[in-house]
């Protein structure tokens, strides 16, 4: 089997997680750090979905509470689309609503010292996995999985 990379989009940080082959679990791998405004950090993310195996990827789409897509969705859904270019794999979307919530109290939860509880980076990461988590359980958002923006 092969591996899934998952991406939490953000506007300064760009958290990223892995399954394992056999699509059981899923891992926080790390956050990439991006300047708001800037380009994504394209190098990195090629050089993990090379380095990493992955034959598909997982993008979080910001979905406003009532499920409709707004500005912030379009440029995520414009980022998924150069990524998928990029790498010649296709992109599934995944509802991401409260997934960095989720991720923060995962993280208060394991018992580190503050610091470490509080890092953003840590959040991101996990806020990746659990999209990819979300993935693995129930499937994509789209039901055609579309890799157009």
């Amino acid at each position: 089997m092969s591996r899934i990379l998952a991406v939490d989009y953000g506007g300064r940080r760009i958290g990223i997680a892995i399954s394992d082959p056999t699509r059981t679990i899923a891992a926080p791998l790390t956050t990439l750090m991006r300047r708001p405004g800037k380009r994504p950090p394209w190098a990195e993310l090629t050089r993990l979905v090379s380095e990493h195996e992955a034959t598909e990827l997982v993008v979080g789409l910001p979905l406003d509470l009532s499920g409709g897509e707004g500005e912030w969705a379009a440029e995520v859904r414009a980022f998924g689309a150069e990524l998928s270019r990029r790498t010649g794999l296709p992109v599934h979307w995944v509802d991401e609503r409260l997934s960095s919530v989720e991720a923060e109290r995962a993280v208060r939860g394991m018992g580190l010292r503050r610091s470490q509880r509080e890092d953003k980076a840590r959040i991101d990461a996990t806020a990746a996995a659990l999209i990819l988590r979300g993935f693995l359980d129930h499937g994509a958002y789209e039901p055609n999985d579309a890799n157009e923006p």
